[in-house]
């Protein structure tokens, strides 16, 4: 029986990403074929938002990559993969938008984003320190190198939770801007939340993905207690 329930556990770390990774590549390629009645670019819709709310000083930049978009809060940069920043579709108005969203999101002093990238540091130490301590721990079955490893974990736990409300913000100041801004139009709006919206499920995927893992070696730490 407890075979039967890692295998069920190893098939659900594994296949919720893969199924949230093809939700999102599926949704793009469907809708980075269906141009926008505004026929903008990616970079036109990323420069007319950021003119909109008074970003003047908010640079954006081609970089490489598939959907490699981000916002550089440090250097105040959208930067827009190649097909999005060239592109005329929903798609990438929808990932232009969302990618200022977060530059919009800095102006304002949003605060779960200041929170995130607060935890960032942490966050990454947590990432690369708490597999070797909790494995270093069941191996030389050290409860409290386990108890450390499991701390950091949560860390960076923490910060992929802390991403959600980010992300979903950042979502819906996109589809605001691209409705005030005449972008898209009202038939066009279900489609771009599509796109929007299978974005978001692939953070929704890695913040259970990883609660998962933290309440794995929760249980591991606390079966050792009772041994």
């Amino acid at each position: 029986m407890q075979m039967v329930g890692y295998l069920v556990y190893f098939a659900l770390i594994i296949l919720i990403p893969l199924w949230a990774q093809g939700k999102v590549k599926s949704t793009y390629k469907k809708y980075s074929k269906q141009p926008t009645s505004s026929y903008m670019t990616g970079a036109e819709v990323a420069r007319k938002i950021l003119d909109d709310n008074g970003l003047y000083d908010v640079t954006i930049e081609e970089t490489r990559g598939m959907l490699s978009d981000h916002y550089d809060p440090r250097k105040k940069v959208v930067r827009l993969s190649s097909d999005n920043y060239h592109g005329r579709s929903m798609a990438a108005s929808a990932v232009a938008a969302h990618e200022v969203g977060h530059a919009i999101q800095d102006q304002q002093d949003y605060a779960f984003l200041r929170f995130r990238s607060a935890l960032v540091p942490v966050a990454n130490l947590g990432s690369n320190l708490s597999m070797i301590l909790i494995i270093a721990g069941i191996i030389f079955y050290s409860q409290s190198w386990i108890l450390l490893g499991i701390i950091f974990m949560a860390a960076a736990v923490l910060f992929q939770l802390v991403t959600l409300p980010v992300e979903f913000d950042a979502s819906n100041r996109a589809m605001g801007e691209l409705v005030s801004t005449g972008v898209i139009r009202n038939n066009e709006e279900r489609d771009t939340k599509k796109v929007l919206n299978a974005a978001a499920m692939t953070y929704v995927a890695a913040a259970l993905v990883a609660l998962l893992e933290l309440s794995r070696f929760l249980l591991i730490f606390l079966s050792m207690n009772d041994d």
